[in-house]
């Protein structure tokens, strides 16, 4: 029997080394693609037509436009409004990868600590970066606030300095832990199914729970990492 493990391996579709740096196009890279391309065709065609009365896809879309629109107008302000592709981009490819590695052979590329922390530091350096153009030396003011007691700097300061400094990873690992748990207790109970054949019945009844429970995680974390990136924007916009 295969370890629960073996599914996130990653494997080279298209073998290539630069300068002794693997940069192989592999499984990973694939359904990124695919998703990509996915989230590019559901919003393209569904809203294709702009009907009067929506149909199931346009008001499946409208519906994510909708949501992060007010996600991002009750976190950030209307000074967020120019960074809301940013998050529904987010949103989407992220909700698209994992719910496609619910289906089977697809691989779950959010599984993958490498994505998830890329795209974490990404959003990282560039709301720091966002709070230094905006607001220059005074964003610094985000790590002892006005008014706070100047005998309280050389607790505050290191415990903001830190907790500022770990949201990277906090961010990215949230995301690959979830999922990279759920499918390692499924393939689990998968393989409990098959050694225990006509007997396997409890295992399966699991299954179909844990799938259910899955789906709702995978929304669940797209949603979180949707709702932190917006809180990190506030932050870097408004100090506070």
């Amino acid at each position: 029997m295969a370890s629960p493990v073996e599914q996130f391996k990653l494997k080279p579709l298209l073998p290539l080394e630069v300068g002794g740096l693997d940069l192989s196009y592999t499984t990973s890279a694939l359904w990124m693609t695919i998703t990509v391309i996915g989230v590019t065709a559901f919003l393209t065609l569904s809203m294709r037509g702009g009907r009067l009365v929506p149909g199931r896809w346009q008001s499946m879309a409208e519906m994510s436009y909708e949501f992060i629109a007010g996600m991002v107008r009750e976190n950030v302000g209307n000074e967020g409004r120019q960074y809301f592709p940013l998050v529904l981009t987010l949103f989407l490819f992220i909700l698209f990868g994992n719910l496609m590695g619910m289906i089977p052979y697809p691989y779950t590329f959010t599984s993958q600590i490498i994505v998830t922390f890329a795209m974490a530091f990404a959003i990282f350096i560039g709301v720091t970066i966002l709070g230094l153009v905006k607001h220059g030396l005074h964003f610094f003011t985000l790590f002892f606030p006005s008014g706070t007691p100047i005998a309280l700097a050389p607790v505050l300061i290191p415990i903001e300095v830190i907790s500022y400094f770990v949201r990277p990873v906090s961010l990215s690992v949230r995301l690959f832990a979830n999922m990279m748990a759920g499918h390692t207790m499924m393939k689990v109970f998968g393989g409990f199914v098959v050694a225990l054949g006509i007997f396997g019945v409890a295992p399966m009844v699991l299954i179909v729970a844990l799938t259910g429970f899955e789906i709702l995680v995978a929304v669940l974390q797209a949603y979180v990492f949707a709702m932190l990136t917006c809180m990190y924007l506030n932050d870097a916009i408004h100090l506070h």
